[in-house]
């Protein structure tokens, strides 16, 4: 599995490239949007240079690793004689579905198509698509260069053989691959999104303010950061759309987003991405600060 296409330039997605083309793969990178692009590339060789500070590589394994990413603005040709696919588009089921129909029809017929959903069902991903046996949820952690996990998700008709080849090129990656089943947020966020939805509930009832709130966290249950601070950096649209995934799949009030969370939402109040969220990180110095403690 040499050359890898990966849809999508944002955050995960550039994410996920690096860290392919890092381990000698072939990147196809693919956005509709020129721009988000050239930010991908930009933020790679950011993040490189970093590890080039810090030793973890040299000035030619930076080289070599941009080297090996090409960039594509047509789904068509980005995808042009790849072993996997890995999507990694917005957290919306009708967006990936259509992704998946479009790139079941194009792809050569022994293309795995992974997705990076954090919650969507991978079987009603793959019943858009005539190979649901090759296709499987392959959901990085943020940020990808760093983090060791790899949730890999089997749909109810993903192979044994799908399955083991994934487990193994994640492996190759440097990753930790954890297989688990195909139910509404997974293991990580059935797990996290709670705890962070019940953070903002505690905010929301005025129980403590957002430091005090993650001060305990992190000082109390030694996490690395708050959940407030978490929910910013992985975008509060993000976990609102994951608490909706898993209400709707359970019908359990306990996965109801908290009513705070959703108007955050709806003023755009996003966390690191906009700018604001439950912190300001408006100003570029202090917005720089925070994000340089993950790499």
């Amino acid at each position: 599995m040499q050359n890898i296409a990966v849809i999508g330039a944002g955050t995960m997605g550039n994410g996920i490239a690096h860290v392919f083309a890092q381990n000698g793969h072939n990147v196809h990178l693919i956005d509709i949007s020129e721009d988000s692009l050239t930010k991908g590339l930009a933020n790679i060789s950011k993040n490189l240079d970093r590890m080039l500070a810090k030793e973890k590589i040299s000035e030619s394994d930076k080289k070599a690793t941009l080297d090996r990413i090409s960039t594509f603005t047509t789904l068509k040709d980005g995808v042009a004689n790849v072993d996997l696919v890995v999507e990694a588009a917005s957290e919306n089921l009708n967006v990936k579905l259509g992704i998946f129909k479009e790139l079941d029809a194009i792809c050569n017929e022994n293309t795995i198509l992974a997705t990076n959903t954090s919650s969507i069902s991978i079987t009603q991903i793959a019943a858009s698509t005539n190979r649901p046996q090759k296709v499987i949820g392959m959901h990085f952690m943020n940020p990808v260069p760093i983090m060791q996990l790899v949730e890999i998700i089997r749909g109810y008709n993903t192979s044994n053989e799908t399955t083991a080849q994934i487990m193994e090129l994640s492996m190759q990656l440097g990753k930790t691959p954890t297989e688990v089943n195909d139910y509404p947020g997974f293991v990580a966020n059935r797990i996290l999104m709670p705890m962070i939805n019940e953070a903002i509930e505690t905010l929301y009832n005025g129980v403590a303010g957002v430091s005090e709130i993650d001060t305990v966290m992190k000082l109390g249950m030694a996490h690395p950061m708050g959940p407030l601070q978490l929910a910013d950096f992985i975008g509060l649209d993000v976990c609102l759309s994951i608490l909706n995934v898993m209400y709707d799949g359970f019908k359990n009030p306990k996965y109801a987003p908290c009513p705070l969370l959703v108007n955050m939402v709806m003023a755009k109040k996003l966390g690191v991405k906009s700018g604001e969220g439950f912190y300001d990180y408006s100003e570029s110095k202090r917005a720089e600060k925070v994000s340089c403690q993950f790499l």
